[in-house]
């Protein structure tokens, strides 16, 4: 019995009286072959379709669609690497030191030099609007100058440590770029401010704004994307903190102001805002 059972488990596999193989014959085996074949290369053929077609609606220079950001995010330069905390002692040259060189880094793109290269001179306090013609594209899209020189004090031109080794430092703040967003409206640009938490109101001390009043000028918007505006430059706003409490924690928190930019959200209540603790230690 055992012998039979093994003979017909062979003879299925390979039946050398019919010339079948697990049941089929040579032209069995072709036909389905052939099947899966035509099958795989027609799924194939209809995606690379499919995606052809889709592709032909896609402008690389601008993202069909995109979330409605009514409030865009804010960063500050220079941060610690985890988190927005600035802690440094005065006696101690490494500890603000390294504040300063990576100021230095973020603000090199700025160099005079570099923004009369690459961008134009643009005319101040109204939106730079680059149209396209139809179906011709104004790309690429020029930038207009932002020169580090405007930060003044927080340039790191007149003050090369920024402020750091007397305990008034510079805090450099950017909005995040948006395509296509017109901040303010009716000729009101947006401007940057900071306070104190309301546990510190009388640590913060006096404060300057650079640009004079933490506007970011109207010229500088819209923005229109990486691919189309590859010299875009987003405009800074610095603060210098003149006289702020030291040996304490200050928990700060810098908001952006126009008349058609909500602050906070359901979705994102830092949206529009940034928080950060500043600590300037003069013990040894």
């Amino acid at each position: 019995m055992a012998n039979e059972g093994k003979g017909e488990w062979k003879e299925y596999v390979w039946n050398p009286r019919t010339r079948e193989f697990l049941g089929r014959t040579a032209s069995s085996w072709g036909l389905i072959l052939l099947f899966y074949l035509v099958f795989y290369i027609f799924l194939a053929g209809f995606f690379a379709l499919t995606m052809y077609v889709m592709m032909q609606t896609l402008d690389e220079h601008k993202p069909t669609w995109q979330d409605r950001l009514t409030t865009p995010g804010m960063v500050i330069r220079p941060h610690a690497e985890e988190s927005y905390d600035i802690i440094y002692n005065i006696q101690n040259t490494e500890s603000w030191d390294l504040y300063a060189q990576a100021l230095d880094k973020f603000l090199s793109p700025y160099n005079e030099s570099v923004q009369t290269q690459k961008n134009d001179e643009c005319v101040p306090d109204k939106y730079f609007e680059q149209r396209d013609s139809g179906d011709v594209k104004n790309n690429p899209k020029r930038s207009c100058q932002f020169s580090r020189t405007v930060l003044q004090d927080c340039s790191g031109l007149i003050d090369r440590y920024y402020g750091y080794q007397d305990g008034k430092p510079c805090i450099i703040i950017k909005m995040n770029r948006v395509i296509g967003m017109l901040p303010g409206k009716d000729g009101q640009a947006p401007s940057v401010t900071c306070g104190p938490k309301k546990e510190d109101a009388d640590k913060i001390g006096e404060m300057l704004y650079f640009p004079p009043n933490g506007t970011f000028n109207l010229m500088y918007y819209p923005y229109y994307g990486k691919k189309a505006q590859v010299n875009y430059s987003q405009p800074l706003v610095a603060v210098k903190f003149l006289n702020i409490t030291v040996n304490e924690d200050v928990n700060i928190e810098c908001k952006i102001n126009a008349n058609n930019i909500p602050i906070g959200s359901e979705r994102d209540k830092y949206a529009g805002k940034v928080s950060f603790k500043l600590r300037i230690n003069t013990n040894k």
